[in-house]
């Protein structure tokens, strides 16, 4: 602080800051209520489980255990093989099936998320055993005995998004919210895609060789990496451009606040209350984690939404620099034409 703000009479410095206050106490307050309400007490409902049509043994048991608990959501296939993409391409968490011996098969891929695979081995492991039915469960997609509780893809999102929207940040705190002009815009764009890229790089590196959490497809993780980075960084860029500093508050309520639990989390979606289930469909957080576990286990087909998704919010993101920076400019040449001592302005006439 400078000289002269430092003399500025209190009237002058004490409503702005009040109001950041304010700011930051309600992003807090938000920010408490967001995480204990969501993670406080997980309550696991409908968590989808496949079940092939024509199935009697299968089915009976799913239908005994619907009628008993909400827990569990049957989801029919036509037939197993189409059950068995439901489990790779993250549809369902688990499919049951007719075993050996007239017993019951349970397949689980608990790469989705652990919380739900030990959900869906208990509720069909009790109900088999209601039923006097012997079950072979098997985890098809199992996470890496290195990250035994599924959380490094939840975390790795938290930091390529929370290093997207600072850079985005601190470039609007050097030069300004808006950009001047749309080569500056331009400019921004392209030092924060170079900034997306070596952060991703950096990410897969740290859980790949530094960390040694996974062994494999550390390109694809990397590449995960830097488009998260860019859609945070570019989402962040146009509420900035647009809204300013209140700009980076909503951010924080969007990325953050609501984004980090909203995403699930350390638990599957289906654990969280009501008002927050789908969210991780949207939501750059919750999209991240999902592409990271896509590509980090299962195969392409698991990763079209969520790469889809991420990649229209860079588009939007851009598109609201862009409009942002043209509508500053107008605004900003209308002004200057308006004033009395500009050039071209009309003389006064006495």
């Amino acid at each position: 602080m400078d000289e002269a703000q430092r003399n500025l009479p209190v009237r002058d410095w004490l409503p702005r800051t009040a109001a950041l206050l304010l700011g930051t106490l309600a992003l807090a307050t938000a920010f408490i209520a967001a995480y204990v309400g969501a993670l406080h007490q997980p309550t696991p409902r409908d968590v989808p489980v496949g079940v092939v049509l024509g199935d009697q043994r299968a089915q009976a048991v799913m239908a005994a255990v619907r009628q008993r608990t909400n827990k569990i959501e049957p989801i029919e296939y036509d037939d197993p093989g189409a059950a068995d993409d439901g489990l790779t391409s993250r549809e369902v968490y688990g499919v049951l099936t007719s075993g050996p011996d007239s017993g019951l098969r349970l397949t689980t891929a608990s790469a989705s998320a652990p919380s739900a695979a030990d959900l869906v081995n208990q509720v069909l492991g009790q109900a088999a055993q209601q039923a006097n039915l012997p079950i072979q469960v098997t985890d098809e997609v199992p996470v890496e005995s290195t990250d035994p509780r599924g959380l490094v893809p939840f975390y790795l999102a938290v930091g390529y998004v929370l290093g997207g929207y600072l850079a985005s940040t601190a470039l609007g705190l050097r030069t300004g919210t808006a950009p001047v002009s749309l080569p500056r815009a331009g400019l921004r764009v392209a030092a924060l895609a170079v900034y997306s890229v070596v952060l991703g790089i950096v990410g897969a590196a740290v859980v790949g060789p530094v960390l040694d959490v996974w062994h494999h497809d550390i390109p694809a993780v990397a590449a995960v990496g830097a488009l998260a980075v860019f859609a945070a960084a570019m989402v962040a860029s146009a509420v900035q451009a647009w809204l300013g500093l209140l700009g980076t508050g909503i951010v924080i309520l969007l990325l953050v606040v609501l984004g980090n639990p909203g995403s699930g989390g350390i638990y599957a979606p289906e654990f969280l209350p009501a008002w927050l289930r789908g969210m991780h469909r949207w939501n750059v957080p919750g999209l991240t984690t999902d592409l990271i576990k896509s590509a980090v286990y299962f195969d392409r087909r698991s990763t079209g939404w969520a790469l889809s998704a991420l990649t229209i919010w860079v588009v939007l993101g851009i598109l609201g620099l862009v409009t942002a920076t043209v509508f500053r400019a107008h605004r900003q040449a209308a002004r200057a034409r308006a004033r009395p001592d500009a050039p071209g302005a009309p003389a006064a006439h006495g």
